[in-house]
């Protein structure tokens, strides 16, 4: 049976079911500018809440912004490369990016040792949004430990989180993270001010769309905000928009895990590391024996280097098709499918590599924190 909460994903997910569940909507009919990316074109990004009004923002070229946050935990990999690349599309088409560090939450239920936490976030997430395209000085980066060197921007953020406690109740924090702790209380109200601050007039001048991204096991935080921020009237929040992904598979199937460096392709790695991840735990959706997979072809649903394929690797859809169709047909081997994805993954990090040492050296000059 499938799972997809917070803190656990198994099992085969159904996304139409989960759209159901959720409340959600699916996403299509967008217009033109949205369809460049491939996440929108093949369907990755599927559903939404709200996000109409960002939709009319872009249209109308009107201010919005967009808020992510990240966990500072173990390394930067293709499962996380899915939200950089929509931070990095958002910003492209005029959004204020927002994200934040959430570091005290990791503190409270992950690692005690905030200078590394800190590292993490900047060797790590920071360097390879940098690397992959991001502009950081029209971007707000920061942690939740340190809001701002700006006063009134800091007060206001830890305004906003103590004053979001009087909207919220303990059944609202049970049903998301189970057992209460004062830390995971604090951790919520943190998370939620971070989803609605931008519209603080200290930020951004007043309620303007804010759209998040996320995977549909985030969506219990991103529920809990927005019923917050409707009670708290005082603030006149605009309803904040989110939009879900689909998740790209660990290697071995089911989710990426960072505690697992055998589940994961890291944009750090070797092109040697990768050659070994793929060959030996990328799991295939073809058939069991050769005679087999000519005379009934392969799965590319189901197969991970496929999906590697699917999520970037290849940016041209017809190639992708055809890869897909050969795959199906019997035409192309596992095997051969492997070595497709190996050679690029291999440009690819060669490439970004150099990119980072350049990302490293835009950080070392600029004063961020």
């Amino acid at each position: 049976m499938a799972s997809v909460t917070p803190w656990e994903i198994k099992g085969k997910i159904d996304y139409n079911k989960l759209i159901k569940e959720f409340g959600l909507k699916p996403l299509h009919n967008l217009p033109k500018q949205f369809y460049r990316h491939f996440l929108f074109r093949r369907n990755i990004i599927f559903a939404h809440r709200d996000f109409k009004r960002i939709v009319d923002a872009v249209e109308q070229k009107k201010p919005f912004a967009m808020m992510t946050g990240l966990m500072p935990s173990g390394k930067f990999h293709f499962g996380h490369k899915v939200v950089a690349d929509q931070i990095i599309f958002y910003q492209s088409i005029g959004a204020r990016v927002y994200i934040a560090v959430a570091d005290i939450e990791a503190y409270n239920t992950r690692n005690k040792d905030i200078s590394e936490l800190h590292k993490t976030a900047i060797n790590e997430y920071l360097t390879n949004y940098i690397a992959l395209g991001l502009n950081i000085k029209k971007c707000d980066f920061y942690f939740q430990s340190s809001r701002s060197k700006d006063a009134d921007k800091a007060n206001a953020y830890y305004r906003l989180a103590t004053m979001l406690a009087r909207h919220a109740t303990f059944n609202e924090f049970r049903a998301v993270y189970g057992e209460i702790t004062i830390g995971k209380i604090m951790s919520s109200l943190l998370q939620a001010a971070d989803m609605l601050h931008p519209q603080l007039p200290e930020f951004e001048g007043g309620p303007l769309p804010v759209v998040i991204p996320v995977g549909c096991d985030q969506d219990p935080h991103i529920r809990l905000a927005r019923d917050i921020s409707q009670r708290a009237r005082f603030f006149n929040f605009m309803q904040i928009s989110s939009t879900y992904h689909k998740f790209l598979p660990g290697l071995k199937g089911g989710k990426m895990s960072s505690s697992d460096p055998n589940s994961y392709i890291a944009l750090t790695d070797s092109p040697e590391q990768v050659a070994i991840k793929i060959k030996k735990h990328a799991f295939s959706g073809g058939r069991g024996s050769l005679e087999e997979h000519r005379k009934k072809g392969g799965n590319p649903d189901i197969d991970v280097s496929f999906q590697l394929l699917n999520y970037g690797l290849e940016p041209n859809d017809k190639n992708l098709q055809k890869i897909s169709d050969d795959y199906k047909s019997g035409k192309l081997l596992s095997g051969e499918l492997k070595q497709i994805v190996i050679e690029k993954i291999t440009k690819f990090l060669k490439e970004h590599q150099k990119k980072r040492k350049k990302a490293k050296a835009k950080l070392e000059k600029l004063d961020l924190f």
